[in-house]
């Protein structure tokens, strides 16, 4: 079966088409700038070159329609129309607690779905439209919703509480949620089979970082525990975003600086995190550059990164009472070299030891962990599409 898999946000559309037999993508691309003067969609299919195609996209349904007409173009294209895409599958950042796996895409879940949209402002409203999109133009193909809050439903509600009163859960359903749940979901089981392992009977700590950061204690296959909370904030420490802080830090800023709570939120979204304490970048090349020419905010920012993941897979060590395996996943994960190794080298109290050469490769699928290693380490390049892809053709079997 053919997929189209269709990942929305406000002003962009990232888009893969994968035959679910083979496991491969035919074609991969980005649609950006939609609604601006000027918008670009970049396609690239399988074992060709890229074509960029420069249009102005009003808005989303625009953007698929040029994602189609690449994917069936004599040129560029790699199948021949429209009717070979047999599904489409969307990611949807949040499905509360209404959604605690993939579904089928309805009228009433389409409304299910916008009553999530406070929860995630900035993203549920963006996957919206490119679910109304893709309707308005491939009326008689079926559509899926993957969620990636959806793998962090199994959180037990012992850690997906706050201590809050009550009555703002039952009222306003704040709770931990959970995000990069596909991540999450994805690697952990081809880190059970890499391994060896029984999926139902691990216990696997996933650390899937980026610029976007989170770690999930994975048990049996199941996530009972994730650093993200009731929004992506929380947590790491990330490339803009603080990640965990005093609560009390946010009424303390707003009056020494005269902010309001919007500037506030955006400072600790926006320009926090690695690059607000480095005051280099948030981009983690940058900031090996930048420690090895001497700069000391960087490494500072660093050591607080490493640090804080440090933490998480401790805590969730002690939650599962033990763990056999720990992924590292996601751009820094499966790049960064300095970061694996630092994270590990403070883990050596538990009997972890990493081949040094092993772990000089960058995105590729590698144990890390020595033969006599107690825990077995190793980088499980993430794949967000397949999954959405594999989710969306079990559903519609």
């Amino acid at each position: 079966m053919k997929v189209l898999v269709i990942n929305c946000g406000s002003s962009s559309l990232k888009y893969q088409l994968i035959d679910s037999d083979t496991k491969q993508a035919l074609a991969v691309g980005l649609c950006e700038r939609i609604g601006l003067e000027i918008g670009c969609l970049k396609h690239t299919p399988a074992g060709r070159d890229k074509t960029v195609i420069d249009a102005r996209m009003d808005n989303h349904e625009v953007a698929v329609s040029m994602v189609i007409a690449a994917l069936t173009d004599k040129e560029h294209g790699v199948i021949e129309d429209l009717s070979e895409i047999q599904a489409v599958g969307h990611r949807v950042v949040h499905g509360g607690e209404k959604f605690a796996s993939s579904t089928i895409i309805t009228n009433e879940v389409i409304d299910a779905i916008e009553e999530c949209n406070d929860l995630a402002p900035l993203h549920n409203p963006a996957n919206l439209i490119g679910i109304r999109a893709c309707k308005s133009l491939m009326k008689d193909v079926p559509m899926v919703a993957v969620f990636d809050t959806a793998f962090h439903q199994t959180i037990p509600d012992k850690a997906y509480l706050y201590a809050l009163p009550m009555e703002y859960y039952e009222k306003y359903k704040i709770r931990k949620y959970g995000f990069h749940g596909t991540s999450h979901s994805y690697v952990s089981e081809r880190m059970a089979e890499f391994c060896g392992l029984d999926i139902n009977n691990s216990k696997i700590i996933v650390c899937h970082l980026g610029n976007g950061a989170s770690i999930s204690a994975v048990m049996n296959g199941k996530s009972i525990d994730t650093s993200m909370g009731f929004t992506p904030l929380s947590g790491l420490v990330m490339g803009t975003r603080s990640g965990d802080i005093d609560p009390s830090i946010i009424e303390f800023i707003a009056k020494k600086e005269n902010k309001n709570l919007d500037e506030i939120m955006h400072l600790l979204n926006k320009e926090s995190g690695i690059q607000g304490m480095s005051q280099v970048s948030s981009d983690f090349r940058d900031i090996n550059k930048a420690m090895d020419e001497g700069n000391e905010k960087a490494r500072i920012a660093f050591d607080v990164f490493v640090y804080r993941v440090v933490k998480y897979i401790g805590g969730f060590i002690a939650s599962m009472n033990g763990v056999d395996a720990i992924a590292f996943t996601a751009g820094v994960g499966e790049n960064d070299p300095k970061v694996r190794y630092d994270v590990c080298q403070y883990l050596k109290f538990m009997g972890i030891t990493i081949d040094e050469e092993a772990n000089k490769l960058r995105g590729e699928e590698v144990m890390l962990s020595t033969p006599d290693s107690k825990v077995k380490v190793a980088v499980i390049p993430t794949n967000e599409e397949l999954t959405i892809a594999r989710e969306t053709v079990s559903l519609l079997k």
